[in-house]
């Protein structure tokens, strides 16, 4: 009996230490293979960001653009386009249309005291922008009166304003334009998506997933074009109120120049 359980005693041992170096051995080789895997895992990783930067941004745009289908992604960039050709002519045109209203009144009351009406009206032709149209105007009519110029400086300002905000509407349409198109496509692209699912008959990740990421991806183009249209937009206004602030301190100082020349030819 003694002898049975002295064998079986030496049987557990040599069972348990089998065990033991087993469960040792697999602790040596478990840090290597984690170490494998992760560096897999950082190799995998590394060649995805390595993709991702081999597609680059223009790519990328490319493929979302693809993505979100041509038809209202084709309207939403007509619009970017049509809306920057737009605000960059009239960028173009207000910065052209901007002078120095201080140093033309300057050179106007100098070019009335010393040489008259006609010397002051040849200043105005040698100068462009609105505010030397106004005042070959008014005095083109001081001749006649003061009031008579006034009028006609009135006149041609709002000729000239005009002239400033010349197809700006179009620019504010766009801006509007771009995201309600881009909700439009949305809308549409959600509607296909609960088509493809009644038509599957279950509702699966994958359909509901894909069809509403292409459709917000109308929406995110239109608000980008807006963002972009808008900031054009903002500029090109703030340009105009500029030019008319001028315009109308200039059609001031020509008024108060003509009553001076007036008087003093009275004397």
């Amino acid at each position: 009996m003694k002898r049975l359980f002295s064998i079986l005693v030496i049987a557990a041992i040599t069972v348990l230490g089998a065990y033991n170096l087993k469960a040792a051995n697999s602790a040596n080789t478990l840090p290597g293979t984690i170490v494998t895997f992760v560096q897999d895992d950082e190799e995998t990783a590394a060649g995805d960001d390595l993709e991702e930067e081999e597609l680059g941004f223009h790519q990328e745009l490319k493929k979302r653009f693809i993505e979100g289908g041509p038809a209202f992604m084709g309207i939403v960039l007509l619009c970017l386009i049509l809306g920057l050709a737009i605000a960059i002519e009239r960028i173009i045109f207000l910065n052209l249309s901007t002078t120095n209203t201080k140093k033309l009144a300057q050179n106007v009351e100098d070019a009335l005291n010393s040489g008259g009406i006609e010397a002051a009206k040849e200043v105005c032709r040698n100068t462009k922008g609105p505010v030397a149209s106004i005042y070959y105007q008014g005095l083109d009519r001081a001749d006649e009166s003061i009031e008579a110029a006034e009028k006609a400086v009135v006149a041609y300002g709002g000729v000239q304003m005009g002239q400033l905000e010349k197809n700006v509407s179009w620019v504010s349409l766009f801006i509007a334009l771009a995201p309600m198109l881009g909700f439009m496509g949305t809308v549409i692209g959600m509607i296909q998506a609960f088509d493809r699912i009644e038509a599957a008959g279950d509702m699966q990740p994958s359909l509901v997933a894909g069809g509403i990421k292409v459709a917000l991806l109308t929406t995110v183009f239109g608000l980008i074009v807006a963002i972009i249209l808008q900031i054009f937009y903002n500029y090109i206004i703030a340009k105009i109120d500029s030019i008319v602030n001028d315009m109308e301190d200039a059609s001031i100082l020509l008024i108060d120049m003509l009553v001076a020349y007036k008087n003093k030819k009275r004397i």
